[in-house]
């Protein structure tokens, strides 16, 4: 439970972090936003196809595990079909905080909902070295995402100070649900194999839907190809020597 705990409160935390360089600047460089991105892209299909999916079906079935990856399709391409995304580029013209900036902070809060559950369904795997994979490709995500939001907020506005402090909001959010799906897990032993398919969807839908798209839409496509390999590559690594 200790181990879960931190776990989900550092992948939460890593949006804050992300949001840390905002203190300092104000704009984000395209380039380093795409190789983020793509990095952010390798380690979640890297921790989906090598961790998640094969420990779910060890822990139920095949079929189980078909079923969890489709829901946590299904439920992502739900939220991004119908809340609002951060388009820096496009809202950069947004000069005060009115009601589309609150429904995008809002959708943030929805969005971090299943992203903290896949957390904790991790933890609550037999796989002792699956939880820190997770929450490490959770983490690396989170931090572009934050720096992305907190960029949004400052073009509404919005005070430093406070962009800051919304972007941690959101980021606890992640670790509520976090050890929601933990204890849900733990409590409910069938669950857990759909859990971890369910995220195991859930990363893949981000990262082919989101991700990787946004990515290669400024010209760097070649540097964030050779960022997304790299980001497979490292969560290779951490689940030899973790899991």
């Amino acid at each position: 439970m200790e181990t879960a705990l931190i776990g989900s409160f550092i992948s939460a935390m890593a949006t804050v972090l992300g949001a840390v360089p905002l203190l300092f600047v104000k704009t984000l460089s395209e380039k380093w936003k795409d190789i983020l991105v793509a990095f952010t892209a390798g380690i979640m299909v890297s921790a989906s196809t090598f961790g998640l999916m094969p420990q779910s079906i060890e822990e139920s079935n095949l079929i189980q595990m078909t079923i969890g990856l489709l829901i946590g399709i299904f439920v992502l391409d739900r939220i991004e079909k119908n809340i609002p995304h951060i388009d820096v580029e496009n809202d950069s013209g947004i000069k005060s905080f009115d009601a589309q900036t609150l429904l995008v902070i809002i959708a943030l809060f929805i969005h971090n909902i299943p992203e903290g559950l896949s957390t904790g369904f991790s933890y609550a795997s037999q796989s002792e070295g699956l939880g820190t994979m997770v929450a490490i490709s959770i983490g690396a995500q989170n931090m572009p995402e934050g720096l992305i939001l907190g960029v949004f907020l400052l073009n509404s506005n919005v005070s430093r100070i406070k962009s800051f402090l919304i972007v941690t909001l959101t980021g606890f959010m992640e670790m509520v649900s976090a050890v929601i799906g933990y204890f849900t897990a733990s409590y409910i032993d069938w669950l857990v194999g759909y859990g971890l398919a369910f995220a195991a969807g859930a990363m893949l839908f981000i990262a082919y839907k989101e991700l990787i798209p946004e990515s290669h839409g400024h010209g760097y496509e070649r540097v964030s190809t050779y960022s997304f390999i790299l980001g497979l590559l490292l969560m290779v690594y951490v689940g030899y020597f973790w899991g």
